[in-house]
Parts: structure tokens; sequence; C-alpha cells
């Protein structure tokens, strides 16, 4: 019997306070007999009102149109599905799904931002986070509370005493003044009858905290530290009573005396005020809040989850340092704080110092340049003990150092009494892996805890040192591995949001966003190849992923904007070849210093992703049936294209840049039509990799793009080599130095075990874990033929000596897998197809073999 599950809502994980109006629905089918196919779907729309069903012929089941009525604010639906087969028959209806909007006009606040005036050095980094409350009634009973809230700077809300959610670092980082994101919470169940109290924390974060590296800037984006609530109480005789944040509220400064996203939290518990969220406590002495003005037509409501805690790590090791510091290992490198739970007299200071890696047995702090990255804690001496975590900082580490603890601190008291908590945006993970080597599986896992320590809010460069922006190349690059790894399509669309808001009015897109003031490098911001190139290549890569129209919808006026800018610049012969440009980003041969000196001529880069970017522009146009617009910009990546070989390919397909870089991203963004040229380019791509002795010759820019263009060309046994070279600079090298995250540069850890001189020397960085989307692809071979893999492509390219690889996919469709693995020269095969979707099996050797859904396996000689 064919099953239908509970439909997703847009990209939601849990729809609670969505922002649109009509979402788009999605559901997954099992049990399907053979060549079955979905024929019609009835959508049942539940309202207050009653219900209504809509009988849709369509064999579509991935974001389908919303077919009621637009959502108004504040409307609480649920919807199932039921499908009918080509025979006829109609399947049971799905489960319910629940989706409730939030808040969607501006008319609908009229909550005002409020906040604590202090007499504080507006400049200084050590500025008081502050407290905010008010008491209430309640008096009925309750069918429905909401509380809907955002903050300038980070907030935690109360009720009562109990933390309100589970959420951190809300409300994230935007481009505040134009999109502010608010969350909405389901408090229901902690309300009471009678009194009740709401309260909230509030921190610096990104609003007004120190950001950019030289010393950085504060109150990038204002001077005010505010928070904007609304609690809507509906009561069951048809009440609804709002309280908003006004002049009815107190305020009074926090224990936390200072808090940073990159130099830490300092909290005197002795200053902490007991019961303040809850409706026993007396406020008389607090001080009114000050009334703050903010546009409401800026308050949007979020398109992905939340930051929040998703994993515990306890220490694996306790360390005694050369000096005699106490060192905990936690044997991993991770994004989070620390909790700990100690005992001891009042006024005693815990303090805690985070690292990446030790040098001669201490924590090396250079690599986080002006980031503090302390934490301290001040006891207030309870005879129960005290537990405690910081609020609104997170930190990149795996080392902890311990000063001021109260008694002895072994292993056994270590672990538990500190614990790291990891942190970052709760994104569903999507994509696994696994082979037969264990170093490629631990660069697997290296790739994943990048991801995950470099997604907090937005996709930032690294997340320890005095930096932590969204740079714009390093996702463009990392973007097909994002989204094959976790589902990045809600997170990354709204980032994509902010990324338009920030693009200058000529459609240049910024280094990184939210952009913020830095030193005179990025600053007037100015066109950059690769880096300028997300506003096309992201949007496609979703669509490609996710099979989400709405995306290159969204963000098609951006995309077509940068690349006006780029043709532009270029100028009537289409060769992109002055002006500032990062190139070949971090090239190993690049001195120290210098990262952007590589080995491939940067106009040359420059020149190829103008080609990419203008037949992106091409192929969302045709998909949105916009089709002047695909014939102009075809032409021009045709003109481009034509006006690249003329300057950088020879005759016989060799490059004037004879770089790796070079030729992969000639053969990879199909710029060399010519069979032979291009069976020339990959050639010269094998002999200068066997060449470099199977060491990495590439920056930010080709390796995406080097394992992609051997393997086009028929050369998989070099990438295989360069895969699992283990000398430096190389993938396993990293590996077997011990490294745990994906590194900035490739020898960020020399031979001899010292850290790189240069100051960028990040040991969590997650572009060059690009590869990871080559190892699901061509390694175990499973990868999207059309978007959204409603068509899957299965094609192992087994090679380096493996026995066996793996990977698994949870696509829109459902769990697509493939396994395959070698005996007796026989290649044995495993795949499942998700019901809704086709596949091609293209093995070694044999005609590519059409699947329908359902299982499969298959084998083949390899022999001779």
């Amino acid at each position: 019997m064919t099953t239908v599950s509970a439909p997703r809502i847009e990209h939601h994980r849990d729809p609670l306070g969505i922002g649109e109006s009509r979402p788009r629905l999605s559901w997954t089918l099992s049990d399907a007999p053979a060549d079955w196919q979905q024929h019609a779907y009835a959508i049942t729309v539940v309202r207050i009102d009653g219900e209504e069903t809509f009988d849709v012929a369509s064999s579509e089941q991935v974001l389908v149109p919303w077919p009621s009525r637009a959502l108004e604010s504040r409307e609480r639906v649920a919807v199932r599905v039921a499908v009918q087969g080509d025979d006829g028959d109609w399947f049971d209806p799905s489960p319910a799904t629940w989706l409730e909007t939030g808040l969607l006009h501006a008319e609908d606040w009229s909550a005002r931002p409020i906040g604590l005036e202090l007499d504080e050095d507006p400049e200084s980094d050590a500025r008081r986070a502050t407290l905010v409350r008010r008491g209430f009634r309640v008096d009925g009973q309750i069918v429905r509370a909401r509380l809907y809230a955002t903050a300038h700077g980070l907030y935690d809300a109360e009720i009562n005493g109990i933390r309100v959610g589970s959420d951190t670092l809300s409300p994230g980082w935007t481009v505040y003044r134009e999109r502010l994101r608010y969350y909405a919470y389901d408090v229901a169940g902690l309300l009471r009858d009678g009194d009740n109290a709401i309260g909230a924390w509030l921190g610096d974060g990104w609003y007004r905290g120190r950001l950019g590296w030289r010393g950085g800037h504060r109150n990038v984006f204002g001077r005010d530290l505010s928070f904007l609530a609304q609690l809507e109480i509906t009561y069951a005789d048809g009440r609804r009573v709002t309280l908003g944040t006004d002049d009815t509220w107190r305020a009074a400064p926090s224990p936390i005396l200072r808090s940073g996203i990159y130099d830490g939290e300092d909290h005197d518990a002795r200053q902490e005020v007991p019961g303040w969220s809850t409706p026993a406590f007396d406020d008389g002495d607090w001080a009114p809040v000050a009334v703050r003005e903010r546009d409401p037509r800026t308050l949007v409501a979020p398109t992905g989850p939340p930051v929040r805690v998703t994993e515990d790590v306890a220490p694996v090791a306790v360390l005694t340092s050369p000096r005699g510091a106490r060192i905990l290992d936690f044997g991993q490198n991770l994004v989070g704080r620390v909790r700990i739970r100690a005992m001891g007299p009042r006024g005693a200071t815990v303090t805690l110092r985070t690292a990446e890696v030790l040098q001669e047995g201490e924590i090396f702090t250079r690599p986080l340049r002006s980031a503090r990255s302390t934490d301290h804690y001040t006891l207030a001496g309870r005879r129960d003990g005290e537990e405690w975590e910081p609020r609104f900082t997170f930190h990149g580490f795996r080392y902890v150092e311990v000063d001021g603890w109260p008694g002895d601190l072994d292993a056994d008291a270590a672990a538990g009494a500190l614990t790291a908590r990891v942190l970052h945006t709760d994104l569903e993970r999507t994509g696994w892996f696994a082979c037969s080597d264990p170093l490629v599986e631990q660069l697997h896992r290296n790739v994943v805890w990048g991801m995950r320590g470099n997604f907090v809010d937005i996709p930032t460069d690294c997340p320890q040192r005095d930096e932590r922006v969204g740079w714009t190349g390093d996702i463009q690059v990392f973007g097909p591995t994002a989204s094959t790894l976790f589902d990045v399509s809600g997170m990354l669309s709204g980032w994509l949001r902010d990324l338009e808001a920030d693009q200058l009015p000529d459609g240049t897109v910024p280094w990184f966003v939210p952009v913020i003031p830095t030193h005179k490098v990025w600053d007037p911001i100015r066109p950059g190849a690769a880096w300028g190139d997300v506003a096309t290549l992201l949007p496609w890569t979703i669509y490609q992923r996710f099979g989400d129209t709405g995306v290159l919808a969204t963000q098609f006026e951006s995309a077509r904007r940068w690349v006006d800018k780029v043709e532009s610049a270029a100028g009537p012969d289409r060769l992109w070849n002055e002006g500032f440009q990062l190139g070949d980003w971090l090239d190993p041969a690049a001195p120290p210093q210098d990262p952007g000196d590589a080995r491939t001529d940067r106009y040359l880069v420059a020149t190829a992703y103008f080609a990419r970017s203008a037949r992106a522009v091409a192929d969302m146009a045709r998909v949105l049936d916009r089709s002047a617009d695909a014939a102009h910009y075809a032409a021009l990546a045709g003109e481009v294209a034509a006006a690249f070989r003329a300057a950088y390919v020879k005759p016989d397909g060799t490059m004037t840049s004879d770089a790796q870089t070079a030729y992969a991203l000639a053969i990879v963004f199909d710029l060399l039509p010519d069979p032979a040229q291009r069976a020339r380019a990959g050639a010269r791509l094998a002999e200068l990799v066997r060449a470099d002795g199977n060491r990495i010759a590439t920056g930010f820019v080709g390796t995406p793009l080097v394992y992609d263009a051997l393997t086009l060309t028929g050369h998989t046994d070099t990438a295989y080599d360069l895969l699992q070279e283990t000398e430096c600079p190389s993938w396993l090298y990293q590996i077997v130095q011990g490294a745990t995250t994906i590194w900035e540069r490739w020898d960020a850890l020399l031979p001899d075990g010292s850290v790189n001189p240069g100051t960028m020397t990040s040991f969590n960085h997650y572009a060059l874990g690009a590869v990871a989307d080559w190892l699901h692809r061509s390694v175990a071979g499973l990868a999207p033929a059309e978007p959204g893999y409603r068509r899957i492509r299965f094609a192992p390219r087994p090679g380096g000596g493996l026995t066996h690889a793996s990977a698994t996919q949870r696509t829109p469709y459902g769990e697509a897998s493939i396994s395959w693995r070698i005996e007796h020269d026989r290649l044995h095969v495993d795949v499942t197809v998700p019901v809704g979707t086709t596949a091609e099996l293209d093995l070694p050797g044999l005609a590519v073999e059409e699947l329908g859904h359902g299982s499969h396996a298959r084998s083949v000689s390899l022999a001779g």
C-alpha cells in the first residue's frame, strides 16, 4: 500500500510563525508498486471555518503551489495530502501537518522596542548586558499563546522563570536596516492562571558588538540594545489579549558584565537577581525602560531553522602544560561554548581560554588574532553548586585552558564538570558517505564538522578569530557540498535575500554579507570574480539540489544585475582583465602574506567566471520562461567563452596559464567545445597533477573543480592519486597531522608541527571541503540528474584501491542510496530509487540502464 508522508511546508522544519501566506507543499511516497506513478493529488486544508479539498491532475510532489486562498496573519491550519495512481486508485491521505503564519503585516505589530539606558562608553567592548521584564495576569482558559520576539542585539526570553524556546544567538545576523528576523514561540504551557511575568536578557551580539579584524568596529548597525516582543494570548471565550513591549516594562543591569562574539563573556554570579522573571519578583527599584523607534516593515519571519545547541561533547583528556596550566582536550575542533558545574567559595573566578591547537604543550592563540576568546565566571558561593554557560558568544576550539578551578581538575572531575556544547544552525542532515579508506572517511567527517561550525546563522569563513563573516566566495564554492550534506535550502535562501539587500545599486556584490566596515582592501566595495558570482551560482545550486524554482524567481534580478555589472567592467572585448581580483585565493604556492599570488592568471579566473555566470542567468531565465532574457544571456555567455578561448587557450588545448586551476575552469565550465582541445586540456591537467607529486596545487577556485575536471576527461585514476596523497600539501596530509576539521591553508600546520606563520591560519574553514561533493557524486556515485533529484544519476567510479563505498541522500522525494563493493574482480552495486523519481545507472563497461523506483542490484566484471 502506497503511503504518503505528512506534507512539508516550504523549507521549514517546524512551520510555526512562518512568513509565507501561500506556502508551497511537498511530500514523499513509499511502498508503491513497481512502475506505479502518481497521476493526481488532493490537498485538504482544514481551517477554523471548515475544510476544503483541491484535486490537481499532476505528478508533482515537491514545492507544489498553495491551492487555497492566502493565509492571514496568525492563521493556523492543518494540511493533508492524498494521491491517485495512474491506475485511478486513491490511496489513504497522509497524516496532517499543522502550520501557522506569523505576523505578516507591519500593522500587526503594536509593540515598540525597549531597553535600558546605561552610562557607558559606546565604543567600549566591555558593555554590560541588561534585563527587561514586566508582570501581567492571565484570566481565563487559554487556547493559544504566542510570543513573537526579536532584538537589536541578542535575546534570551523567559516566562515565569523558564527559558522560552531552544534557540540561541537569536535573532541572528541579518542586514538589520532592511531585514530584522523575528521568531515565534508557543508559550501556552508556560503560562498559568493569575499572576505571570515575562522578561529577557539582552546582549550586544553582532548588532552593536565588535566586528571585523584589525581591532574591528563597534556599533556597526546601531548603539541601542533593544528588545521587541509581542505576547498574544487567545482565550476560549474568543478574547485575544496582546502584551507588547512598551513603557510599562522595567529594566536593570544583568550579571553579564561584558559579552562579545569574539571576546567571550564575563559573568558575575554574585550579581544575579534570583526570580527576576517570576511573578513574585518586586521590580520597584528597577529603572523605567527607554522606548525606541523601529520600522515594523523590516520585520521578517525566518526561512530556515535557528541556531541551537545540538550536541554535548565531553573532554577526552586533561593535560598539564609545561607552565602548569590545566588544559582540556575535547578531541574535536568544534564550535560552541563550555558549560561548567562547580562548587567553590564566593568571589572565586573560573577562567576559560579557548584555542584550536597546542604549541609546545600550551594553548596557541596567535591564530585568533585580536579575539580574546575567553570566558570568566565569578562564583556566588552556593552550597549546592553552580551551573553556567555563556549566553551571547561562541568559540571555535578543541582545547580549553582552565584557570581558577575550585578543587582538583583531573580527568574524572572534568568529565562531569565541563562540557563542550556544540551549536550551529539546526539544519537537517541529508547526505552521508562511507568507504573502505579510513583516512578518506575522516576527511569526510572533517568536512561535516567544518560545515557545522561555520553555519552559525550565516555561512561564515571561520568561527574562532576576529572575523567570522559571510564571505561570498566561500559559500559559492562550497554550496554544492553544503546542499548535499544538509538541507540548507531555507537558510541560504534567506541569506541570499540579505545579499541582495547589501548589493550595490550598480550590481556589485559585496565580498561578505552582511557588510561590515573594514580596512582599505575591502572598502570601498569592488566587484570580484568567484566571490560576486555567488549571486548567480548559489541560487542555481539550490534549484539543482532542492528543485526550488522560487529561489530563482526571487534572486533573478540580483543575479542579472551582477552579470550586467561584470559585462560593463569587461567591455566590448568580453575579457574581464582589469581591476582588483583575488583569483585562485590561497594557492599553496602563494606566499603566506600574499595569498592571491597564484599560479593561475587572476584575469583568466575572472573571465571564466563571467562566462559561467552569464550561462547561469540564461538558464535561470529559461526555467522562469523569460525567453528574451534567456536568449540575451546565452548569447553573452557564448561571446565571453569565445573571448576566453582566444585570450587564454592555445590551439592545441594547452593554456597560457599552465596551471591546474586554469584547466579545471576551462573543462568544468564547459569553455572548450572542441573535443580535441578538451581532451588535451584534461591530459595536461593530469600531467600537472603527476608532476606536482599528486599534491594540491589549487586554491579556493580550483579545488572544487579539479576532481570533476579529471573525472570528466577520463583521468579518474589521477583524481584518486590526488585524493589519497599524504604529503603536504594534500587532503590527507591534514588528516595525518591530526586535523578534525578542514583548514584554511593546506599547510596551516607545517610538517614540523609548527603553525604556519601567516596571519590567516584558521584550523576550521569549510571552503576547501568542497571535495566532499565529488566523493558523493563520483566515488560513491550518487548525483542529481534533474533538479531536486527528480531524476538520479548513479555512476560510481571505483579507484584508488577502494573496495567499497556508499552514499545516502535524503532527497525531496525520499531517500536515495547507493552501495558498491568489489569482490573477485566484480563490481556489485545496490541502489535505491525513491518513489516519484527515475534513475540512470552508469556502470563501467555497460550501457546506461534506466531504473524506476525501488531497490536494484547489479554486478559487472572489472577484469580486463
